[in-house]
């Protein structure tokens, strides 16, 4: 097999690249499932204890790009091929044009702009490609770490559904973020 140019890939920036879920991935998601306090930020509970196999049926549900699912699994590897994490792009609504994204970078990789530069490359498909006109999505308070992206990608706070989600002994709000197409556009002249 040839080495592939990727010089003028879509699915690339300079940061990362998206692949589709590949079925050696469930060992990523495995051992992603043993970071509690990241899983209750994504999942907004404490998931029952990981098995090998929970992991390996998840992939082999989304694995390339699986239609019917819901979703649209992408794996985010780094331009030397490492996985780093994942995403998704979910709750599309044609009618009204509007999605969300759910992922989750693993421990060992958050903080150097890997989910930043994926979330980039997923809104320019969902702007630019699906015609969709507005992300929505939410987190609880306190997760410093994806208000900050988000509002670094041009995000707004829309609102706060106070006491929303109960978790850990205690009920957090849920922080509400949404982005135009416009708004996009802007932040990415």
């Amino acid at each position: 097999m040839r080495d592939i140019n990727y010089q003028n890939y879509f699915w690339q920036n300079e940061i990362v690249r998206l692949r589709a879920v590949e079925e050696g991935d469930w060992e990523v998601h495995y051992y992603n499932r043993f970071d509690s306090e990241s899983r209750r930020l994504l999942d907004y509970e404490v998931e029952l204890p990981p098995t090998v196999q929970e992991a390996k049926d998840l992939i082999c549900k989304f694995i390339n790009f699986t239609p019917g699912t819901g979703r649209i699994m992408f794996t985010i590897e780094t331009l030397d091929g490492v996985n780093v994490g994942g995403l998704n792009l979910n709750s599309v609504d044609e009618r009204n044009g509007t999605f969300s994204i759910g992922m989750q970078i693993d421990q060992n990789h958050r903080g150097k702009g890997y989910g930043t530069a994926a979330m980039k490359i997923l809104f320019k498909y969902a702007f630019h490609e699906r015609r969709l006109n507005k992300y929505y999505g939410s987190i609880l308070d306190g997760n410093i770490a994806s208000g900050t992206m988000l509002k670094k990608l041009g995000c707004k706070e829309e609102g706060r559904r106070r006491q929303m989600v109960y978790s850990n002994g205690r009920y957090y709000d849920e922080i509400l973020f949404g982005l135009t197409k416009e708004e996009f556009e802007e932040a990415n002249k």
